[in-house]
């Protein structure tokens, strides 16, 4: 699979309305909504494609609206030199440019009469930087019809597949997805700025750019803001990056706390759960014998079903099968899996019969199970684990390949695809769509508060798991 940061190496941009602003509103008794209307009759068309004259156009619309010639004319000449160049989206893309290395051409296609787009060309601009510009005046075509898409993809040599296709009206876009360009309708320039980014930059590089100029700083937070101070999402960002750098862990001699220091928005006296601390034994470096003893420490938490519990204490027996993975990947790496049979046992079953679509009890999404389930075979490297878990998960994640869902889910779909070798190009691309202008991807929520529901995420553990997604996706050979 190629680069996906390289799979485009052209954009044609329309240029009024995207490239240039133009106000309709004239000082003449045209109203603004007519003169726009001017510009979708069927004279204006002749008049864009040289059919017929400056002249002869006034005139025809003046008699087809009511108006007389000169009033046509005034307007037109006012709303001429009311065009203003969008300057910040013309330096993004000459920084667009600069940062594909030469990589990238980029062409102009307007619907423009010839006179009017050599008074265009009066108007400040950085008309060097495109590669050549097509106008309806000199092809004789004009957009939506095909044949000016034709014309240019062939006088240009341009790979449809390969190029993007930027303008305000969706009939325009249209046309040109339908020859293979890939459309983008402009409703913004700051949102046509994020999507061009995100198809012609680096993702990874802008995330881990994200990522160092955050570094122990990537706190959790609900999702009104309320930051939690918590070691989960730290050791599973490190798991991720392997960067101690970036996180900020307060560490715990055996057993370990979700918080750090006293809970917030639950009870203050919490318990320590099996969850971090099997997250901590599989990352961090331990001593041998501190690990087998805290093993042994857990086995007093199964239940009478065989399952071992999510805290270190028998007032709170409450389960939860992304819990139970975690628990089995420390088990597993270190030999003692089989200690764990019945807990391994509904995990298989959670597995088999779906029961986690909706999330569990402490995890939002069907995705975090998969993920984890993945973590556990790539850690314990067990044959039997492994014969036994990954022909069904390759199934089960097959099965949500384009299913909607927020950048972390979307990222942790397309690692556990990765590992049992599935494409998921629609994947893909929706996390691409979802990077920041900042280079990091926005939250995503992975766990909640058993009782209450509070949801948590965390953008520097979306974002580390989305670069890791991308650079795998980039690296596979499936």
């Amino acid at each position: 699979m190629g680069n996906p940061s390289n799979s485009f190496s052209a954009i044609i941009f329309d240029i009024g309305d995207v490239l240039f602003a133009w106000s309709s509103h004239t000082s003449t008794s045209i109203p603004s909504g007519t003169l726009r209307r001017f510009l979708g009759s069927l004279t204006w068309f002749d008049y864009e494609r040289g059919r017929i004259s400056e002249e002869t156009c006034y005139e025809r619309l003046g008699a087809e609206f009511s108006f007389q010639p000169l009033e046509v004319r005034n307007a037109f000449e006012q709303a001429r030199n009311s065009l203003q160049c969008n300057h910040d989206l013309v330096n993004f893309i000459r920084g667009l440019k600069e940062q594909c290395h030469g990589a990238l051409q980029v062409f102009a296609m307007s619907n423009i009469s010839e006179s009017d787009y050599a008074a265009l060309r009066s108007k400040p601009a950085e008309w060097s930087m495109f590669d050549r510009i097509f106008t309806s005046g000199a092809v004789g075509e004009r957009k939506p019809d095909l044949a000016f898409y034709r014309h240019v993809l062939a006088e240009t040599g341009l790979d449809p597949h390969r190029t993007v296709f930027v303008d305000d009206k969706l009939d325009n876009v249209l046309s040109a997805r339908s020859l293979g360009l890939r459309g983008i309708v402009f409703e913004t320039a700051e949102t046509a700025q994020r999507v061009l980014q995100n198809l012609f930059g680096d993702p990874v590089m802008r995330g881990r750019q994200f990522l160092r100029h955050r570094a122990g700083k990537l706190s959790s937070v609900t999702p009104n803001g309320f930051e939690i101070k918590e070691n989960f999402a730290q050791l599973l960002i490190l798991d991720t990056t392997k960067d101690r750098s970036l996180v900020n862990l307060v560490t715990y001699p055996r057993t370990w706390s979700f918080f750090q220091g006293k809970a917030v928005l639950t009870t203050e006296v919490f318990p320590f759960d099996l969850d971090t601390t099997s997250l901590a034994l599989s990352i961090l470096e331990s001593d041998p014998s501190t690990v087998h003893s805290v093993m042994n420490e857990m086995l007093e938490y199964v239940n009478k079903d065989g399952i071992v519990q999510t805290y270190f204490d028998h007032g709170r027996p409450r389960i939860d099968p992304v819990v139970c993975v975690n628990i089995l990947t420390v088990f597993y790496s270190n030999g003692r899996g089989q200690e764990l049979c019945k807990t391994l046992d509904w995990v298989y079953a959670v597995l088999l019969n779906r029961a986690y679509l909706e999330g569990t009890r402490y995890y939002l999404t069907g995705e975090c199970f998969l993920y984890f389930i993945m973590r556990l075979l790539q850690q314990s490297n067990d044959p039997h684990l492994d014969s036994m878990l990954k022909p069904l998960l390759k199934q089960r994640v097959e099965e949500n390949i384009g299913k909607p869902g927020d950048a972390l889910a979307l990222a942790m779909r397309i690692l556990v695809c990765n590992y049992v070798a599935i494409r998921s190009e629609t994947d893909l691309g929706s996390l691409l769509s979802l990077q920041c202008e900042d280079g990091g991807w926005e939250v995503g929520w992975i766990y909640r508060y058993g009782s209450s529901g509070i949801k948590i995420g965390n953008r520097g553990l979306t974002t580390a798991l989305a670069i890791n997604a991308v650079d795998s996706a980039k690296k596979s050979k499936i």
